[in-house]
């Protein structure tokens, strides 16, 4: 199970590193011009894009870095639950915009972030 939580882990880093390097350094209209998944821009202000790309470019760092070095691995649980948190949110927005066929993605997010949280804060947390 460790092994599982640590790939579900790298692929949300890498996931949400590319998804919140982008937010935090595109203008907003150009990330609404990506496709109709990304029009959900709209409905934000510019800071506020921006403040949710580096939530989740610091929730990338935290899903990795704690563990890695051994400095306060319980962090890795709390960045998970923290894009969880990010996901819900997200869910949210695709529910007010109708955007359901665009919701089961952020849905699947969701499940991985939380499955990385309840397994780090249960059956396999970093233990010295």
């Amino acid at each position: 199970m460790d092994l599982t939580l640590w790939i579900i882990a790298g692929l949300l880093a890498v996931a949400y590193l590319a998804s919140g390097g982008g937010k935090l350094f595109m203008p907003k209209e150009k990330i609404a011009a990506v496709g109709a998944s990304a029009r959900w821009v709209d409905d934000f202000s510019s800071p506020s894009v921006k403040a949710i790309g580096a939530l989740e470019v610091l929730g990338a760092v935290g899903l990795i870095l704690p563990a890695v070095v051994d400095s306060a691995p319980v962090l890795v649980p709390l960045a998970a639950s923290g894009l969880a948190l990010v996901m819900i949110g997200a869910v949210i927005t695709r529910i007010r915009r109708r955007e359901f066929k665009y919701m089961m993605a952020d849905l699947v997010y969701f499940v991985l972030a939380a499955s990385v949280a309840v397994g780090r804060f249960g059956p396999e947390p970093f233990t010295g």
